[in-house]
């Protein structure tokens, strides 16, 4: 009798409940509400949490950093996104939420990409965008944030062309890194690039695609040796390469991965209408020449080394990098494969790469004491 009582007032109380529910219009109603949601689901409520958005001055212009974490003492993780030109601050709620209970997250949108590329004058900059002053730039914001967050030394992680970036400056400076993080490593450049292009031959001729043929065999040989690569030649075996499942494992494109930059709450409407703007002024600058580098010839590094590699990644070719890995000489190395993944992993295997993060990285910060108790 008592649970018939408890089940009639319960039906009574969502009766009553549903007239003012039919009359809210389901949320989010727009981008606005959405990002909303995010910032507020995402939003750091530890005592000892940080969570920074603000312009930095770095080689004499204004440079955008996020700076997040759950708990200050944890170790600094300095991420040098890919492209060039490619920011990952308005994916980073997507991903990152988890790293950020065991490391203080550094997302940094770099010269000539997203919000720093609005915050400037991009004809000003445009002449800046070399190899020597991007690399110089992430030296002088390691030194930054070293000062600012009370660190002797962080983690760096170098994303695809962030790898080279990221490579050079462990080369520079092992005193500041606990360890260098490679993803989407660059090794022997032009080889990646002519592995790509074969993968994206074989896999066209077996779909069938004489389009894709036709396009690809027009480019050969691509990467030649002692050639530089044209960049509308390599626009062209990115674009089947991508097709086939090179850049992100099992999908066509990026267009899901880039769906979470549309939700971000760190980015404005305009600063998402400049992405892609800013994105090609940096492919034009840099893209064609990181892509003849040939950064297998470092075979030492003075600071541990992590390499985290999707299986089937041709955008940078995963194979050269685990090549170049068996051969260089550091202080302690690590290498791990995302069987899933392609050039994203972090997108593509978001729990996995948390994992070997928190398995191979964070433990050699703890030995150095750089830890929350």
């Amino acid at each position: 009798m008592r649970l018939a009582a408890l089940a009639a007032l319960a039906a009574l109380s969502l009766a009553l409940a549903s007239p003012a529910l039919a009359a809210d219009p389901p949320r989010p109603a727009n981008r606005a509400e959405a990002q909303a949601m995010i910032a507020d689901l995402r939003k750091v409520v530890t005592p000892n949490g940080i969570e920074r958005r603000e312009k930095v001055r770095i080689g004499g212009i204004d440079q955008w950093v996020t700076i997040r974490g759950h708990d200050r003492r944890n170790p600094v993780l300095l991420y040098i996104h890919g492209g060039p030109g490619y920011p990952m601050m308005p994916s980073s709620w997507w991903f990152q939420t988890g790293w950020e209970d065991y490391f203080t997250v550094v997302e940094w949108d770099q010269r000539g990409a997203g919000k720093t590329y609005i915050a400037n004058d991009a004809a000003a900059v445009r002449p800046t965008l070399t190899r020597e002053r991007m690399v110089a730039d992430a030296e002088e914001l390691t030194a930054w944030l070293r000062k600012d967050l009370g660190k002797d030394k962080i983690f760096v992680l170098g994303h695809s062309w962030g790898s080279y970036v990221g490579l050079t400056l462990a080369e520079r400076r092992p005193e500041w890194l606990h360890a260098y993080i490679g993803v989407g490593q660059i090794a022997d450049g032009p080889e990646g690039e002519r592995r790509g292009w074969a993968f994206a031959m074989d896999a066209a001729k077996k779909a069938g695609n004489a389009k894709a043929v036709a396009e690809l065999q027009a480019i050969a040989p691509y990467a030649a040796p002692g050639k530089p690569i044209p960049l509308k030649d390599l626009y062209v075996q990115r674009r089947w390469l991508g097709t086939y499942g090179g850049a992100v494992a099992f999908r066509s494109s990026f267009d899901a991965e880039e769906g979470a930059m549309a939700l971000s709450p760190d980015y404005t409407d305009a600063d998402i209408a400049k992405v892609w703007e800013a994105s090609d002024a940096s492919e034009e600058a840099l893209l064609a020449g990181v892509v003849g580098l040939d950064m297998s010839q470092i075979r030492t590094l003075k600071c541990p080394l992590i390499l985290l590699e999707g299986r089937h990644d041709y955008n940078v070719s995963s194979s050269a990098a685990a090549e170049w890995f068996a051969k260089v000489k550091a202080p302690a190395k690590q290498f791990v494969w995302f069987e899933s993944s392609a050039h994203m992993p972090m997108l593509e295997e978001p729990g996995k790469f948390l994992v070997s993060l928190v398995r191979y990285a964070r433990p050699i910060a703890e030995k150095a004491g750089d830890v929350a108790p």
